[in-house]
């Protein structure tokens, strides 16, 4: 399963390897945008892209990115929800 995690592109950091600064959620990382650079490599700052593995696989609108965030956040608070509940079967298990 491969998940594209919503960031936008703040700036490019070497234009020559097609490199820039992508902020998501808050963390800024460097990604490799030659999959979403078609001219000029700061015509993408400012946009949104789906990042997988250190790369920019595509160009996201805005509404986009946040309803994909808002579900990550979601599967997040489900997954602690769930660990939280093995755990008190754990705790269960033991104690009898």
């Amino acid at each position: 399963m491969c998940l594209g995690i919503p960031g936008r592109v703040i700036a490019i950091t070497d234009p020559e390897r097609l490199m820039g600064l992508v902020d998501v959620s808050g963390v800024r990382r460097e990604v490799n945008l030659t999959c979403v650079v078609t001219g000029r490599p700061d015509a993408v700052v400012g946009c949104w892209v789906l990042v997988h593995v250190g790369f920019a696989m595509g160009i996201i609108d805005a509404e986009e990115a946040r309803l994909t965030l808002a579900a990550l956040a979601q599967l997040g608070e489900a997954e602690e929800e769930i660990a939280a509940m093995r755990h008190s079967a754990r705790t269960l298990e033991t104690a009898s």
